[in-house]
């Protein structure tokens, strides 16, 4: 399947979850450390506006990937997942390289499984800190492992405190694919909101 439909979804679903945002809720940690829902927002919605730059061809702008002007992350985010998702479509075929803010010029369908795994993982970050179900599908958790296991085991630029993602998180072989792709990334599965 092509990584931009799988993208597509995620956004889809995460876009539905951040609209239950409440304005109350926005200084509520994340499984995120160090980051609250607003912080982790403001992200989601830089990055969407950065990747979809990326896909148009432009050179990386570091304020726009941090959403540095981003004043109203609930507010944005339905708009920002749209221009990535339009943009990304707008490449056909997916091909060449999209230059990604920290990582130079990316191969265009690794960068749109780097913004979809994201985004998937993402979702999911926002819905545990706010009390709702991330709807988290198997076929994009399958597809997250699938892709994850080229990737080198140990590599301090994916997993730990300065990388992509936290140390990984051993979960059971037998789980179900969600919490193993939780686990992947460095997310613990039962992570709830802590009041």
């Amino acid at each position: 399947m092509d990584l931009r439909e799988l993208d597509r979804r995620a956004l889809a679903v995460t876009t539905g979850i951040v609209g239950q945002v409440r304005p109350g809720q926005l200084d509520a940690p994340t499984p995120c450390a160090g980051w609250t829902l607003r912080d982790l927002l403001r992200h989601m919605v830089g990055n969407n506006n950065g990747f979809a730059a990326a896909a148009l061809g432009d050179t990386p702008v570091a304020d726009i990937w941090d959403g540095v002007d981003v004043v109203d992350p609930v507010g944005e985010f339905a708009a920002s997942a749209t221009r990535v998702a339009d943009s990304f479509r707008s490449v056909e075929p997916l091909a060449g390289t999209f230059a990604v803010l920290g990582y130079g010029d990316v191969p265009a369908e690794q960068a749109v499984g780097m913004h979809f795994i994201d985004y998937l993982a993402h979702g999911w970050d926002v819905a545990v800190s706010i009390g709702v179900d991330a709807g988290l599908e198997e076929e994009s958790c399958l597809a997250v492992l699938r892709i994850g296991a080229g990737w080198p085991r140990d590599s301090p630029a994916i997993w730990g405190p300065e990388a992509a993602f936290g140390y990984r998180v051993d979960v059971p072989a037998d789980a179900p694919a969600a919490d193993r792709m939780l686990g992947f990334l460095g997310r613990s599965p039962s992570w709830r909101r802590r009041h």
